[in-house]
């Protein structure tokens, strides 16, 4: 039987792409990577343990408190991109374990090593992040 042009492209784009993306050895390397950042992540969240001193409970004139306000909305913003890396960075050592780690969550296509190399924990090419998928 036949097949169209059509279908055998899409046949070919759907081998080419639903392989591995990454090999063994790069696995690895971004594991190593991955857990690496997820350390000097936790590290650096254990050295700011002491809490910022909270809105309104601050002596001191009218600036000092302002300040003190202003340094507390700067450390919980902190805090909460810090987590958002840790879960990306989760994420990341999943998907390294389901064998899906270096395939676009957008389009399905291999993410390139550069992009993966600045950004091991990213879950779409370059592409996709510009076109906002």
């Amino acid at each position: 039987m036949n097949s169209s042009p059509k279908v055998r492209a899409d046949r070919a784009f759907s081998l080419l792409y639903n392989r591995r993306a990454v090999d063994a050895g790069d696995l690895s390397r971004y594991k190593r990577l991955l857990l690496a950042k997820q350390r000097q992540v936790v590290a650096a969240r254990a050295a700011e343990e002491a809490p910022a001193p909270a809105a309104g409970h601050v002596r001191g004139d009218v600036i000092d408190q302002a300040s003190a306000e202003a340094e507390a909305k700067v450390q919980a913003r902190l805090r909460q991109t810090e987590s958002h890396l840790l879960r990306a960075i989760e994420e990341a050592l999943a998907r390294i374990e389901q064998g899906s780690f270096g395939v676009c969550q957008a389009c399905g296509r291999p993410i390139s090593e550069a992009r993966l190399d600045a950004v091991p924990w990213t879950r779409v090419c370059r592409e996709c992040k510009e076109s906002g998928k």
